[in-house]
């Protein structure tokens, strides 16, 4: 298993060196303006950029989203692409069970989402296998092009698909924090969604809680992509935004700026700052 990192109530950055990639990256999670726990968290492991947002309350929350993300921690990069997502799908059957045993205060169950990138070998080449289930997003920025490569499972998301609702209407909706899938939360069995995309030097990958997305449109998000020097700087002016417009929820960003290694860079070369 590679080294992990969780993330909560601090912000990391530093250099990940793999598969002839060097993956910039930087995290910042920020209990937000108005709740008084951070259930949000973030896993950082080389090739590795997940987060989870709990649910439950306080300390239910805060133990279900670490549970998850300590749980998929087990699952390694740069392995095959088809062998990597039946781990992952292996570790969230897991999560759900771990997650299911967390005792609450309250009647309302412990769940959490999770969403991330994990780089996988397809094709001979690098390749990003994303991973979704709840609201929480990863999105991708490439060629200056913003684009949510997951899909919300929430109420106000099928009321855009049914074109019942904008996505900007989906945004401030009062239903726009129910959501339709989870781990835990008394769900049946994890229903995540997979995604797959080369890994491209120029790309950049944000990951991010809806602590960040409901208080942010996606223009103002690409505008702040494409204006920062870096990842650290990205993650940085991001939280500070949430933060400047009320920040309402826990709010958890992870950037990760991919830039082609040299030639002689292909071992794992990861640091923190």
């Amino acid at each position: 298993m590679d080294a992990a990192t969780i993330v909560r109530d601090e912000s990391r950055c530093g250099t990940d060196t793999l598969a002839g990639l060097h993956l910039d990256w930087a995290a910042v999670c920020n209990v937000g303006r108005v709740r008084e726990a951070n259930e949000d968290a973030a896993l950082i492991a080389p090739g590795k950029y997940l987060l989870a947002d709990g649910m439950g309350g306080h300390d239910s929350g805060e133990v279900a989203s670490e549970t998850a993300l300590l749980t998929l921690a087990d699952v390694d990069s740069l392995h095959d692409q088809t062998q990597t997502q039946l781990e992952l799908i292996e570790s969230l059957t897991r999560a759900q069970d771990r997650i299911g045993e967390i005792a609450t205060e309250t009647e309302r169950r412990a769940g959490t989402t999770a969403t991330g990138a994990v780089l996988v070998t397809h094709d001979h080449a690098p390749h990003w296998l994303v991973l979704n289930i709840g609201d929480s997003r990863t999105y991708r920025m490439q060629a200056g092009v913003l684009t949510q490569l997951t899909v919300d499972h929430s109420q106000v998301q099928e009321f855009v698909d049914a074109g019942y609702l904008t996505p900007e209407q989906a945004r401030v909706d009062p239903r726009r924090n129910v959501i339709t899938r989870a781990l835990g939360a008394g769900m049946v069995k994890p229903e995540a969604d997979f995604f797959s995309m080369p890994a491209l030097p120029g790309d950049t990958l944000l990951v991010c809680s809806d602590g960040l997305t409901g208080e942010l449109p996606d223009e103002e998000i690409a505008e702040i992509l494409a204006d920062a020097d870096g990842a650290k700087k990205a993650a940085a002016a991001l939280v500070d935004a949430a933060l400047a417009l009320g920040a309402h929820d826990n709010v958890t960003v992870v950037v990760v700026a991919v830039r082609a290694a040299s030639a002689d860079g292909d071992d794992v070369d990861a640091h923190e700052n």
